[in-house]
């Protein structure tokens, strides 16, 4: 492959746009490689398509080494099969909805679950057929309602998602297993670095689930690791270790306390170190928080309260997890709930309201703890988990923070931030049990097929390699998924223009990937930051050297640079670019 500046449709800009962020966006479109169409909506120019490109066939070659049959669904879907696993509402505004001319419901897919299901369901029937796993790469839609990050985070995407077909819980695991390999090999030739968590499966139902996560300031989605044993998870999925429970015998008893004008837990806990004698700090207090959960399907809100540590705030991510596929929020409507106190509110009184309390598996019976009263003006101490209230079950909707236990051996956690960049999930049966696919076994009995579902964001691993790999001068791609192996930069007199054609033909002919800059009224300044800002890994400068018959080899990455003879020019550049 060949590719002549003077001819190629690109254009560098020397500034940032002004709607990018994160650096990945920032150098992408600078260097001509996307450009925006609307917001989370872009458009990819020469050089990026060939990088997407690169990514996909490097995903293709693993999912097929790994026995995957590739297959194409469209894009836009009727409404009946998301219908029959209640994802049409489950999904909420993320989808694109809309009608044809006969006002037919459809949607622009967002993930293909159902209509892998159902397309297997009608070609196979016995037990012989299986196991099989089919996967699709694949443009993707979700209304996302703050598109951000350039291609990080999209309304428009490229995806690769698979679906294994088994015959039991046994055969899902070697799938599972499978796919996870694929992964790390997929990952390790795309020069990713990233780091396997477990996840929540979320609406997407199932059990073991992890996540692939790159490890960026960047990223949207935070994860915890012990350096001590390897654990590691995303927050939405941290466990809590509990206290042991403590016997209730002995306990002092519940004291309702008056603390004016202290709606909050700071004015609390100094009010009544003041004015009670107490010692207490915000980890004594039980913080309630009321939301209201919007369940799919359901026209009506259900009231919880959420009981945590008051030195604790709830993430709301971990609780959304946790009630997945509830639509959680800040309840704030009093009015409805007279008993409930805004700025006192207690457990006490939850029972006899109605109203569900699901507390942080801090919350352990026999703890003892500061919280409201529910009445103005008045909270209680040494309420006592067991005793004077009974929780209906635990959740994780707490914070997670650096230096938490190790649910696994109780080290402490660090905490950073990460990008997704794929995600495999144990899905079981719920897909299988809406279609009703089974196969016939061998004693005629039918048999109810195993899920597995398996993603990969294709566009968005372009993204994280460029927010991984890029420096202050621009990016810096590897190899493998780079536009050109080599990039030529004929500096700008006529006959280093030339040599620079000629070098950049022979090593064309040898097989490697060009690009060579031909541009003969740019300037050699103009030339040498293009280079710098497109990140081919090997840089040829045909420049003042040339009168001395030497060439300049740069190595794009660390920034070393060798003079190296014409007449080995081309040998060297072979050995190092293979």
């Amino acid at each position: 492959m060949l590719l002549r500046m003077s001819s190629l449709f690109l254009r560098t800009l020397r500034d940032d746009p002004a709607d990018a962020e994160v650096p990945s966006h920032k150098l992408l479109v600078r260097a001509g490689y996307v450009r925006r169409v609307a917001p989370g909506i872009y458009s990819w120019l020469p050089l990026g398509k060939i990088v997407l490109e690169n990514v996909t066939r490097i995903v293709r070659e693993e999912m097929n080494r790994m026995g995957g049959q590739e297959v194409l669904f469209p894009a836009l879907l009727p409404r009946e099969f998301y219908e029959a696993t209640g994802r049409w509402t489950e999904y909420g505004d993320t989808l694109f909805r809309l009608k044809d001319r006969k006002g037919v419901d459809y949607m622009l897919g967002p993930t293909h679950e159902e209509l892998f299901t159902d397309m297997v369901k009608g070609e196979y029937s016995s037990y012989k057929d299986y196991p099989v796993t089919l996967y699709q790469i694949q443009t993707k839609y979700r209304d996302e309602a703050r598109p951000r990050a350039g291609i990080l985070r999209g309304r428009e995407f490229l995806m690769k998602d698979s679906y294994s077909f088994d015959l039991d819980d046994d055969g899902l695991k070697r799938s599972y297993e499978q796919h996870r390999e694929a992964y790390i090999r997929t990952f390790d030739r795309l020069g990713i670095q990233y780091k396997i968590v477990f996840a929540q499966s979320g609406a997407m139902g199932g059990s073991a689930s992890e996540e692939f996560l790159a490890p960026a300031p960047t990223g949207e989605d935070t994860f915890v690791a012990c350096r001590s044993c390897g654990y590691a998870a995303n927050a939405e999925a941290v466990t809590t270790p509990a206290p042991a429970a403590r016997s209730l015998d002995g306990l002092e008893p519940q004291q309702v306390l008056d603390t004016p004008d202290t709606p909050t837990i700071e004015t609390l806990v100094n009010y009544v170190n003041e004015h009670h004698g107490m010692s207490i700090t915000a980890a004594d207090t039980l913080k309630n928080v009321v939301v209201s959960i919007h369940t799919p399907g359901s026209e009506k809100a259900e009231t919880l309260v959420i009981g945590v540590p008051g030195d604790r705030e709830i993430d709301f991510k971990r609780l959304e997890a946790a009630l997945a596929p509830g639509e959680p929020a800040i309840f704030e409507d009093f009015d409805k709930h007279p008993g409930l106190v805004k700025g006192y509110i207690g457990p006490q009184v939850l029972k006899e309201l109605g109203i569900r309390y699901l507390v942080d598996p801090r919350v352990v019976t026999g703890s003892a703890w500061v919280t409201g009263a529910n009445v103005p003006g008045k909270h209680a101490a040494h309420v006592v988990a067991g005793r004077d209230f009974e929780p209906d079950g635990t959740i994780e909707a707490a914070e997670v923070r650096a230096g938490d236990p190790c649910p696994r051996c109780g080290s402490p956690l660090s905490i950073d931030r990460g990008i997704e960049i794929g995600h495999i999930f144990q899905l079981g049966r719920k897909y299988a049990d809406a279609a009703q696919l089974d196969a016939l076994g061998p004693d005629g009995k039918p048999i109810r097929i195993t899920m597995g579902s398996y993603g990969i964001g294709v566009s968005r691993a372009v993204a994280v390699i460029a927010e991984q790999a890029h420096d202050s001068l621009g990016l810096v791609w590897p190899r493998e998924v780079s536009p050109a192996d080599v990039h030529i930069v004929g500096t700008g007199k006529e006959n280093q223009v030339e040599v620079a054609v000629q070098l950049a033909e022979e090593l064309s002919s040898r097989g490697l990937r060009v690009l060579v800059d031909d541009r003969p009224s740019v300037s050699p300044g103009v030339k040498f930051k293009d280079a710098e800002l497109l990140g081919i890994p090997t840089i040829v400068v045909i420049g003042r050297g040339l009168s001395q018959g030497v060439a300049e080899l740069r190595d794009r990455a660390t920034g070393e640079k060798t003079e190296v003879p014409l007449t080995e020019l081309a040998d060297r550049v072979s050995a190092t670019a293979s």
